[in-house]
């Protein structure tokens, strides 16, 4: 397996040809988390996490994990509390907590092929990141300004619409939206098939109307255009005939965010978490949205039974703002509809704990920089 790199910009620190020596150990490391099925994008996320790691160690002249003690790894977590990045700002706690994780996953592997005969990182204290409410969501009218951004005259303008009425509707993650095939949607269902979604598990999720609509012209009018003279079937397509790339579309949603006037950051996730949010608010039971989302919770599978696509697709239909082409007056969320029952302080803190973990995810999917 190649080694992760530590950024973007520079290899892995440490001599490759040292077998005890940071490189060489990480690699080996790297290559076991693979054999344990995790998925390529944790692998390298640990890769940068531990680089940073090795970099700070070999810059303070230690040049093997051997030589790292319990003084040591208490001296890097203090560097990433006061680290501060070129804009001046501190590490998230969310980043902090990602790349001491790393660090000790990394030595209780080493302890454990008998590498190294303790662990410096054993009983470490992460970080808590704390459970707190999105800072940027669009509120239904302005999901609406946004979605009515791109110039559906064109053949990349109506797929930039159906892109983002797919995310709006599904609150599919952006790398699960690329992955998408022709044959994962099913109209008569109502339902989109997530192939290898985070921790290759897959999963059914509902569809709404709307955003079938918004498919199907996309698929008649504008991508036949693009498609080569093999159709790979792939849902969509770059003007060039492949695959859609996950950075392309990231790039259009925050253009089309920032088009729209709407003085929030986001772009790929921020339509996940908005569907969430929107789904909570209009009354949805978080155990569907959970469902929806793909996470898993060992507070809630103590609580909740697993539910159907039945199930999730009524209620998506019934408290998603998109999920239909035309909602009657007396159906459509506003302002002026009965309050929700007052949460439990137990359901309180699920709901917390789901919109931290789109907090999280959106933090992961950036870099964690």
């Amino acid at each position: 397996m190649r080694l992760a790199k530590a950024s973007h910009r520079r290899p892995f620190p440490g001599d490759p040809a040292e077998p005890a020596g940071f490189h060489a150990l990480a690699r080996e490391f790297l290559e076991h988390q693979g054999v344990l099925a995790k998925t390529l994008r944790t692998v390298e996320t640990y890769g940068q996490a531990l680089g940073y790691f090795a970099q700070w160690a070999i810059d303070r002249g230690l040049a093997r994990p051997c030589e790292v003690t319990r003084p040591i790894v208490e001296r890097y977590q203090r560097h990433l509390f006061h680290y501060r990045k070129t804009s001046g700002e501190p590490l998230s706690f969310s980043a902090q907590q990602q790349r001491l994780t790393a660090v000790q996953l990394f030595f209780r592997w080493l302890v454990r092929q008998h590498y190294i005969p303790a662990n410096p990182a054993a009983d470490l204290e992460i970080p808590r990141v704390r459970r707190r409410l999105p800072k940027d969501v669009l509120t239904p009218e302005e999901a609406e300004i946004v979605l009515a951004q791109p110039d559906v005259a064109t053949p990349e303008g109506l797929r930039d619409r159906a892109v983002l009425e797919v995310l709006y509707s599904t609150g599919i993650r952006r790398l699960e939206l690329v992955g998408l095939s022709l044959w994962d949607i099913d109209r008569q269902h109502s339902t989109v098939f997530v192939r290898q979604g985070k921790g290759r598990k897959d999963r059914i999720v509902p569809i709404g109307e709307r955003a079938l609509a918004w498919l199907d012209r996309y698929l008649d009018d504008a991508r036949p255009g693009c498609v080569p003279s093999s159709d790979p079937g792939h849902l969509f397509l770059a003007p060039s005939g492949g695959p859609a790339r996950a950075d392309t579309l990231t790039a259009m949603a925050r253009r089309t965010i920032e088009k729209a006037g709407v003085k929030k950051r986001g772009a790929c996730h921020i339509w996940r978490h908005t569907m969430a949010t929107a789904m909570l608010e209009n009354g949805a039971d978080i155990r569907f949205i959970q469902q929806i989302l793909g996470h898993e919770s060992l507070e809630t599978t103590q609580i909740y039974t697993r539910v159907s696509i039945r199930q999730i697709r009524e209620v998506h239909a019934a408290t998603h703002p998109a999920a239909r082409i035309f909602r009657e007056k007396s159906e459509k969320v506003c302002n002026n509809r009965p309050s929700s029952p007052a949460l439990s302080v137990e359901e309180e803190d699920l709901r917390a704990a789901l919109l931290h973990s789109l907090d999280a995810e959106a933090a992961e999917e950036a870099g964690a920089k």
